[in-house]
């Protein structure tokens, strides 16, 4: 019943909202200096070219489904990571594996989803890229089902784009200081200066934060410091070029405990129980340290009023020092500990490195043919990935009681090293050709779009694997009377597997998706609301044969399926901010098992009252978020029977109350307040994941 309520919650409060409340929430659209026209309705972060469609056509005209979280949003809500600020959205699993400090691992339509930054692919590999930090953003936009038309090779899920912060018009700054739960220290500020006498011209930007802090596992620190200076210059009329550095270094350790499942999930013989937030690491050994720096162009050039050229490159390279010890797995359903709790330990150890260099550039043409307006986009875009691992791993090197840890005889990094093998460099270089076109008649907007990709795998003294796939998109939306637009796509994705099938003894083909969307959105006249309904169809084939499956003509006979449907609302009335959303998911891997950490039904509701009169400038509020229960399988390593481990789903809710006076704003927030301990997901292979604890995160600004 709990999904049921929310989504009639919000519902209702969207459906009924009065026009002579509504008001205007330009503001979190980016640039303090854009002039909203009265009639437009803004409810959440605006679209632009470089955001995840590459295009400023707003999501009411966009026949595909897109979930946006602004700045306001990340203070409002009290998110401190990526994974935070999008437990708020529907179709996205935002903690799929509990707390984490090594990264985000958010999952959208129940698959994975690569991270984009200013429409450039910005993660590659594994542990090797420095945790993305929310304070140096814009908005987080999630492009929900297969986008590969727009960005290659990726996953038919979506993708989550987050935008930079960019130098503006106006000369502003502000300086934050932050205390919190688990000794969270944080000092960070954002300074934007407009050039006097030429603040159209040439206008910098600077954001910078350093970070202490421990965390809800002991012994388990997330100390942080970000430097990211940024310029915009306007050299001659049309043209605009922006620069964005970003140097981060994080020094931390991992707080996936990869914890046993007995004395967590299931009791252990003695009824002891695994305390889910006690450190089971190697206290001098572990550590997961990080380091990147980020070079980023941005250009844009109008030709003319129908023609406009714009590109975005970037140069990353980023090293990871990760080391792990953890009790060891001994294989599906074979408990890793004692009837004592003690287990064997293991020790890993890897330096990862990664560098791309990428580029995107491509053509824009607003032009009318006859009775149709178009929006072309001709685009090429380029990357070249390298990535490297060199790594050690000791199985059963020791023993830790998991009910009583003590750090007894920890091997040190040193003697780990001596294992250290060279793992062989990886690179990767993709080239892909699109063509994309919005076409608008009257009251109906269609589009079309086709792409074409090559992509070459090369391993340092090993294989070399080339790909190519061509993707395509369709969409028809009708923006109809009292604000009704019904929509209907399709869109495909790829992803190549890089292997030879064993059966036929040729190359392993690219995973490949295809979706089915049908939806409405809803804008009422005159209020600020937007409310989408979407359903889906998602298919994902080439995949890995299912169990069923004996004597297969390949390797890659199996077919995932993903269906479900998501209503996602968001208003402001009065003072009254509301968002709410409920997504159902029935997702099934090529064995028909449900897909691992995917929970069926997801709910959330959030609401933020702005005083006014007397009250100006208090704010206070809170939000639910409801995540269904979700299972792993696997088969047994004793028996080879059928095993399922199911966790409980967890409702947990959230507060804000922020008060701004002068040039100075204060908020406090608290997440998970009424501490509710779960686990996110407990796998067959034997480990379980704890989810966040309380956090309460104190904040004042200083405005200037």
């Amino acid at each position: 019943m709990k999904p049921i309520f929310l989504v009639t919650t919000a519902s209702f409060a969207l459906i009924f909202a009065s026009p002579a409340l509504a008001q205007d929430r330009s503001a979190q659209t980016g640039d303090p200096e854009d002039e909203v026209d009265e009639q437009t309705i803004v409810v959440t972060g605006a679209l632009t070219d470089f955001g995840a469609t590459k295009s400023d056509t707003p999501i009411i005209e966009t026949a595909r489904s897109i979930s946006i979280e602004t700045e306001q949003d990340f203070e409002e809500k009290g998110a401190q990571s990526l994974d935070d600020a999008l437990t708020y959205s529907a179709g996205v699993t935002a903690e799929p594996f509990g707390f984490s400090t090594r990264g985000d691992f958010a999952q959208v339509r129940g698959l994975d989803a690569p991270e984009y930054r200013d429409n450039l692919q910005y993660l590659f590999g594994f542990y090797n890229t420095t945790r993305q930090d929310i304070y140096t953003l814009e908005q987080v936009e999630v492009l929900k089902g297969p986008a590969s038309v727009l960005y290659g090779a990726g996953s038919p899920g979506g993708i989550i784009n987050v935008v930079t912060k960019r130098p503006h018009g106006m000369t502003e700054g502000e300086v934050r200081l932050e205390y919190g739960s688990f000794d969270r220290k944080q000092i960070a500020t954002d300074i934007n200066i407009a050039i006097p006498g030429a603040e159209d011209q040439a206008q910098l930007r600077f954001v910078g934060i350093l970070r202490d802090s421990d965390t809800q596992i002991e012994q388990v620190n997330d100390d942080k410091l970000v430097i990211a200076p940024a310029v915009t210059l306007r050299p001659a009329t049309g043209t605009e070029v922006t620069i964005l550095a970003n140097y981060s270094e994080q020094r931390s350790d991992t707080a996936h405990q990869f914890l046993p499942v007995t004395g967590t999930l299931f009791p252990s013989a003695s009824g002891q129980e695994i305390d889910p937030y006690e450190y089971h690491g190697a206290p001098g050994f572990n550590a997961y340290d990080t380091e990147s720096l980020a070079l980023t162009l941005i250009m844009e050039q109008q030709f003319s009023e129908t023609f406009s050229f714009e590109a975005v490159g970037r140069y990353v390279d980023s090293q990871a020092d990760y080391r792990q010890a953890w009790i060891a797995f001994q294989g599906n359903g074979v408990p890793r500990i004692d009837e004592n709790g003690d287990g064997a330990w293991t020790y890993y150890l890897a330096d990862n490195r990664s560098e791309q260099l990428a580029i995107d550039a491509r053509l824009r043409g607003e032009f009318s043919t006859g009775p149709i307006e178009h929006e072309l986009l001709v685009g090429v875009q380029r990357q070249d990935v390298f990535t490297d691992s060199d790594t050690a791993y000791l199985f059963a090197a020791g023993t830790l009681n998991a009910f009583d840890p003590h750090y007894d005889n920890v091997l040190s990094v040193e003697e780990v090293r001596q294992f250290q093998g060279n793992g062989p460099r990886n690179y990767v270089d993709s080239t892909g050709f699109y063509i994309s076109d919005q076409m608008s008649w009257g009251s109906l907007v269609a589009a079309a779009g086709v792409r074409f990709d090559d992509v070459e795998n090369r391993v340092q003294n090993g294989i070399t694997q080339k790909d190519d796939a061509t993707s395509l998109s369709f969409g028809l939306l009708w923006r109809g009377p009292a604000g009704l637009s019904p929509y209907v796509s399709y869109a495909e994705s790829f992803e190549p597997v890089v292997g030879i099938d064993t059966i036929t003894n040729q190359q392993l083909l690219p995973q490949e998706g295809r979706q089915y969307e049908a939806g409405i959105k809803w804008q009422p006249t005159g209020v600020n609301a937007l409310v989408t309904l979407s359903a889906f169809d998602i298919e994902v084939s080439n995949l890995p044969n299912p169990n069923s499956l004996v004597g297969g003509n390949s390797q890659q006979e199996g077919v995932s399926k993903v269906q479900g449907f998501e209503v996602e609302g968001n208003a402001l009335i009065g003072g009254l901010r509301l968002d709410g959303n409920v997504s159902y998911l029935d997702a099934e891997d090529p064995s028909g098992f449900a897909l691992t950490s995917i929970a069926d039904w997801q709910a959330s509701l959030f609401a933020l009252y702005n005083f006014q009169g007397m009250l100006d400038g208090l704010s206070l509020g809170g939000g639910v978020r409801y995540v269904g229960g979700n299972e792993s399988n696997g088969f047994s390593a004793i028996d080879g029977s059928l095993l399922t481990y199911r966790v409980d789903g967890r409702t947990v809710g959230d507060l804000s109350l922020g008060y701004d006076f002068d040039r100075f704003e204060f908020r406090l927030t608290a997440r998970n307040v009424t501490n509710e301990e779960y686990y996110a997901v407990c796998l067959v292979r034997g480990d379980c994941f704890p989810g966040e604890k309380r956090s309460i995160n104190g904040s004042l600004t200083v405005n200037f």
